[in-house]
């Protein structure tokens, strides 16, 4: 069979500061092609929907997948996947991906009929299943696991049985060099682990993998790397280097390897205090750049969020980070709560710092404990808003002037890192770019103030409303019980590839007051 993947638009974030390569779809797209199927992939980062009608016409595919990960891409991605069927009827139309794995029932409704299935869980691991009902016996859709469709719904989804045998289709994407991370021009992706063994209340990562954590093998690993041309490499992991062991085995067979990098990865302070050695041996093989999830600047905010991590380890693991050279990004999470006065203190923490600060709003996602707490309050319901750079819950403040205040404080990082400031002080990095003809981070540097606007984000929220989501069922207990939240069923901790020690240290660091089946 044809196999059209398709991965949608960029959002508001992603138009300044990077632009990934779809990795996850790359991963999916593999597994078909395993299976002798013709598979192509179009991203729409970077490719327009002119490219995605043209290629339906010229080639005719017998299955369109969309990779849906962001709930803000929903309305697109249902509108071409009604096109698609439209176009092209006897085509089967599906959706997988993150947010599809929460959303699946409202994505058929609002597909009218047109959306043949939305496949839950990994897509390694179902897709090639859902190709052989396709293929062999359409009636039998609705019985592949993870599978939702119109007919009824399959077992649950299934874990890809080895994270080894997954490989991304990198040679699918017809513009690697439009990928990029801040200064990572042009920028690769790669994967070490799989899932998170935390269970912060604002996050759905946990949530898709039952709190699964799962490691790919060094080698497998290095193979990959040793196969990417980018001179930037992003490390998707949820929280890196989470054991060293795992993290001190990679380096050393990069360092065997002779491989040279630059690397940028996320972490949690905790993790990075506890394993320092591991950082230190990273920044020796190219690690320049971390993402700090610090969330909140008061003991108060951070027991909000449920991150076991005092005040004081996150400014000690800045403080490290620090010491080691790295540039250092953070986030804080705007509460729609604040009020002038607390905006203007963050704004002068933000100052007073070296690093990048990003502030991104509190927004209740499907698929998290604040989803199940908060959704009640919610202001809209349109995805398109649940970005985390609209309010979707209601402000203290007129939500004009939370937008004012808010875009105020996102200026401290066009102030401190954008513009022409940064380019005198990128301006050997940008010239060595462009010396290779790369261009991404160089016109990032004056997109912000056309992207963050008060007045646009304002503007957002008149725009009609096509498709609202729905709330879910209203609470009759006082407690949510994890499992009632996971997409992948775990009954036991086997799949933690954790040692004792890193699972004791897990449990301190959680909250403690949910426990496992």
């Amino acid at each position: 069979m044809k196999i059209l993947a398709v991965h949608p638009s960029p959002l508001m974030y992603t138009k300044v500061f990077l632009r990934l390569e779809p990795l996850g779809l790359e991963m999916v797209a593999d597994s078909a092609r395993r299976l002798g199927h013709s598979v192509r992939l179009i991203d729409l980062q970077v490719e327009t929907h002119q490219d995605f009608y043209r290629m339906l016409e010229t080639w005719r595919p017998d299955v369109v997948a969309f990779g849906l990960n962001y709930l803000a891409n929903v309305p697109e991605v249902v509108d071409l996947a009604k096109d698609t069927k439209d176009r092209l009827p006897n085509c089967f139309v599906c959706i997988g991906g993150h947010s599809a794995s929460f959303t699946a029932r409202d994505l058929l409704t609002h597909g009218e009929g047109k959306i043949d299935c939305v496949l839950r869980g990994e897509g390694e691991s179902g897709f090639p299943k859902l190709l052989e009902a396709i293929e062999h016996d359409r009636d039998s859709v609705h019985k592949v696991p993870g599978a939702v469709t119109m007919d009824g719904e399959g077992p649950p989804p299934t874990f890809v049985a080895n994270l080894d045998d997954v490989s991304p289709a990198r040679d699918l994407v017809r513009y690697r060099r439009k990928y990029f991370l801040g200064t990572l021009d042009p920028c690769a992706s790669i994967e070490f682990t799989r899932g998170c063994p935390w269970d912060c209340s604002f996050c759905s990562a946990w949530t898709f993998y039952g709190r699964s954590y799962r490691v790919m093998s060094p080698e497998k690993i290095v193979e990959d790397l040793s196969r990417i041309r980018e001179p930037g490499i992003f490390i998707v992991d949820d929280v890196a280097f989470i054991q060293d062991k795992h993290g001190f085995e990679i380096g050393e067979a990069i360092a065997r390897r002779g491989i040279k990098k630059e690397y940028y990865l996320e972490t949690r302070g905790d993790v990075l205090l506890r394993n320092k050695d591991v950082f230190r041996f990273w920044k020796s093989l190219g690690m320049e750049y971390m993402f700090l999830g610090v969330e909140a600047i008061d003991e108060d905010g951070l027991a909000l969020f449920r991150k076991r991590v005092s005040l004081s380890k996150n400014f000690e693991a800045l403080e490290f980070a620090r010491s080691l050279g790295i540039n250092v990004a953070i986030n804080i999470i705007a509460d729609p709560d604040w009020d002038r006065d607390r905006f203007e203190t963050i704004r002068k923490w933000c100052l007073e710092i070296p690093e990048i600060v990003n502030i991104s709003v509190n927004t209740p996602y499907p698929g998290t404990e604040t989803w199940h707490t908060e959704s009640r309050k919610l202001t809209t319901r349109d995805y398109r808003l649940f970005d985390i750079q609209h309010a979707v819950l209601p402000t203290r403040l007129p939500l004009p002037e939370f937008y004012k205040e808010l875009v105020k404080t996102q200026q401290v990082l066009n102030m401190k890192h954008l513009g022409w400031e940064a380019l005198k002080g990128t301006a050997g990095i940008v010239f060595r770019h462009l010396m290779r003809g790369q261009t991404n981070f160089l016109k990032s540097l004056w997109k912000f103030n056309s992207v963050f606007n008060p007045e646009l984000q304002l503007a957002d929220h008149r725009r009609p409303v096509k498709y609202e989501m729905s709330l879910p069922p209203e609470r009759t207990d006082q407690k949510i019980k994890p499992q009632s939240l996971y997409v992948h069923e775990v009954r036991e901790r086997k799949p933690r590839a954790l040692d004792e020690a890193t699972e004791r240290f897990v449990d301190e660091s959680r909250m403690g007051t949910w426990q496992e089946a």
